[in-house]
């Protein structure tokens, strides 16, 4: 039996990933205001975040180069923000396309991070069965490719930061017209401000390349793993959009474009 006097080892679940407090290193996140932990006016507007990936970043370069590592061994688990310092894990603001290769990952750890964005390559990694992008409160949206995870059970999200989450509901982005033609628009260097990514190359929905078809984009909140998301899908034509499931329930059932979108009262008005 042990002794009650006796000192107990509590294992740290996140790693070391946490911010800094008062008088410590410079914080590892910038500071978001989107929602401000208060529920928003219901004719709030809200937007994507707008900064683009600098790649030539320390932290950027180092995320690469884990990325590689972890690929190469196989690893089960990946935790890349405990090995980079604060600075560099401000200067991470999405993931690289290069996550695509982590196909042996069950659990992608992010606590804390400073991203904003987290690209459609997430689909790519088949095996994840576990999420934690817990306190990342810069990420309100995710990509519908997510929803290609198949094995994905369990995960750990900051609801509260969440476009449309049921407890507070704030707006979500208005998204631009839909385009039966992308002619005249690259879609290789996008405005995150505007479209949310800086590119999109394939359909969310039936993964053909976007090329000349059109881009519609939508909003739909489904249930992944263990929390309800806001997802961003780019479909290449209205078919497509037609496709997608039913919204989950409490949320918008019907794909929309965002803005002022009526959405069921939450129980925690």
């Amino acid at each position: 039996m042990t002794d009650e006097g006796e000192p107990r080892l509590f294992v740290n679940r996140w790693g070391d990933t946490s911010t800094p407090g008062r008088g410590g290193p410079a914080p590892s996140t910038d500071r978001c205001s989107c929602f401000d932990g208060s529920k928003p006016h219901p004719r709030a507007r809200v937007g994507f975040h707008g900064e683009r990936q600098d790649i030539s970043a320390p932290g950027w370069q180092h995320l690469l180069e884990l990325i590689d590592e972890a690929a190469a061994d196989g690893r089960e688990e990946f935790r890349p923000l405990v090995e980079l310092s604060p600075e560099q894990r401000r200067q991470v603001v999405t993931l690289p396309p290069s996550i695509a290769k982590l196909t042996e990952v069950k659990h992608l750890m992010l606590y804390g991070s400073n991203l904003v964005r987290i690209p459609p390559e997430i689909g790519a990694m088949t095996s994840l069965e576990e999420f934690t992008p817990y306190t990342s409160y810069r990420l309100h949206w995710f990509p519908y490719e997510i929803t290609r995870c198949r094995k994905l059970t369990s995960s750990t999200v900051s609801t509260r930061a969440l476009f449309g989450n049921y407890k507070l509901r704030p707006p979500f982005p208005r998204l631009q017209p839909s385009q039966d033609s992308v002619m005249e628009l690259d879609t290789a260097d996008l405005d995150p401000k505007r479209w949310g990514a800086t590119a999109v190359h394939h359909c969310s929905v039936c993964e053909r390349p976007i090329g000349q078809s059109g881009l519609h984009q939508v909003w739909i909140s489904l249930r992944v793993a263990t929390d309800v998301l806001p997802l961003l899908v780019n479909a290449c034509s209205s078919s497509c959009v037609a496709a997608l499931p039913a919204g989950a329930e409490d949320y918008a059932r019907a794909p929309h474009k965002g803005g002022r979108v009526e959405q069921p009262a939450s129980d925690w008005d």
